[in-house]
């Protein structure tokens, strides 16, 4: 006699479970478990979907302050911004306060608009990861040459993080590599140099301000959880007979976290650093040890910040030859530390609900090879003025990037937003990640064996 299917006498096991017939054990998530499916929640385990305020204010020729907090309408509209936030279930919000406005000069603060606008937040219960430094500096400040920046805006740091301090997620310094780029070597923005030197000195400042904003922070809110957000870059060179010079920018960009996570570089950069302003005692404190918080690295990708360099020297688009996924795994490997995406966009409307589940995929392949991607971001929250200038012609074009027009209207990728939300929006922050609870413990320095 053949023997009978387990199945069969399972089915006499079957019960009913909000309406429907499951096995017994199903509703603990037995056979099947837990799809993640539904909008998110707040809960420590939770994977972190996110939006941003674009919130640029770098000086640019003239000494034009680019606001964008304030040209793109938040100071404005800043209660339907949140409530849109607030609307759509996104329970993360990449945030920044005006550090150009707020530190008025050395420990001098004014904190009237930022305490409307923080609490506005936590009314909401958004949870901001909190931008400190975002492109530019107070005047009284100067710009990214100024060796007293790392000292002051420390200082800056602690008080955030006193005066506010519900708050547990932070980024110390927005993109510390293109604020370096665009403001020491292109000559687009702040100090509008054009040389190596300029570059160096600039990175080197805003690293320090990162770093020393983190012990600040920590001294404050010791389980804090440092984002630090940097831009994904890469040029492909379309030369038969490789050049240096290309070679050398694409390890430049990773400069900024070999600096904040005490990583040696090569000995290109090594030397090269060493030529152009990092001097030796510079370099060691660098080296010296590890930050303090909780580290994770977070990364924008933009299409656009992937390119070919063609043999006459002319670039065009390169988007996704390599991408996020295998950018991001890079510097995982390099860095040994929980990654999130931070930043993604494109400049055309009807293509951005496409990009997203691009770039949603690029997370969960990510993820299923064993990376711990712990976030997701869209960027921004609404559209931007003159992005596609990089910020440097005073053009007032809108840039159609945001979840939600200037007019707070919804985009195409705002609906396309809604249904990756309704799929994934309670899935762990890491795979099994219910075992890995952030604690309210302090974060400690381990020591790697």
């Amino acid at each position: 006699m053949a023997p009978q299917s387990f199945l069969v006498s399972a089915e006499r096991l079957k019960v009913k479970v909000g309406g429907q017939k499951v096995y017994v054990g199903d509703e603990f998530g037995g056979s099947r478990g837990a799809t993640g499916q539904g909008l998110p929640e707040s809960g420590p385990r939770n994977f972190m979907f996110a939006t941003g305020i674009e919130c640029s204010y770098p000086k640019i020729a003239g000494g034009v302050r680019r606001d964008q907090l304030r040209e793109c309408g938040h100071y404005e509209h800043w209660e339907q911004d949140f409530d849109l936030v607030k609307g759509m279930g996104i329970q993360y919000l990449r945030y920044g306060l005006a550090f150009h406005e707020i530190c008025t000069g050395p420990g001098e603060y004014d904190w009237a608009r930022a305490d409307e606008l923080m609490g506005g937040l936590r009314a909401r219960g958004i949870t901001p990861i909190l931008d400190l430094l975002h492109f530019g500096v107070p005047d009284w400040l100067g710009d990214f040459q100024n060796p007293e920046l790392p000292v002051h805006f420390a200082a800056y740091a602690g008080e955030v993080a006193r005066r506010y301090s519900w708050v547990r997620f932070f980024t110390p310094v927005n993109e510390i590599y293109v604020t370096a780029r665009f403001s020491g070597l292109d000559g687009l923005w702040n100090e509008r140099l054009r040389s190596q030197r300029g570059f160096i000195t600039a990175l080197k400042h805003a690293a320090a301000a990162s770093i020393l904003a983190c012990h600040a922070i920590v001294r404050e809110r010791p389980d804090a959880v440092i984002v630090q957000s940097e831009s994904a870059e890469y040029l492909h060179d379309a030369q038969a007979e490789p050049r240096a010079d290309l070679a050398l920018h694409n390890k430049l960009s990773c400069l900024s976290m070999d600096l904040l996570y005490a990583h040696p570089p090569d000995a290109d950069v090594y030397r090269h650093i060493r030529a152009h302003g990092l001097r030796a005692d510079e370099y060691d404190w660098f080296m010296a040890g590890k930050q303090p918080g909780h580290q994770v690295i977070g990364s924008d990708y933009y299409g656009r910040n992937e390119r070919i360099v063609l043999p006459d020297r002319s670039e065009v688009g390169a988007e996704d030859i390599l991408g996020w996924r295998t950018l991001m795994r890079r510097l995982f490997e390099r860095y040994r530390r929980p990654v999130m995406h931070t930043e993604t966009n494109t400049f055309d409307a009807e293509r951005n609900p496409a990009w997203l589940w691009k770039q949603w995929m690029h997370v969960l392949q990510l993820r299923r090879e064993g990376v711990p991607v712990l976030g997701f971001t869209w960027y921004s929250l609404t559209d931007q003025i003159d992005w596609d200038t990089a910020l440097a012609e005073h053009n007032g074009r809108v840039n159609a990037v945001g979840l939600y027009d200037l007019a707070r209207r919804p985009r195409p990728v705002e609906g396309a937003y809604r249904a990756l939300l309704e799929q994934f929006g309670q899935i762990s922050f890491a795979p099994l990640g219910e075992l890995f609870e952030l604690s309210g413990d302090p974060a400690t320095l381990k020591v790697q064996r």
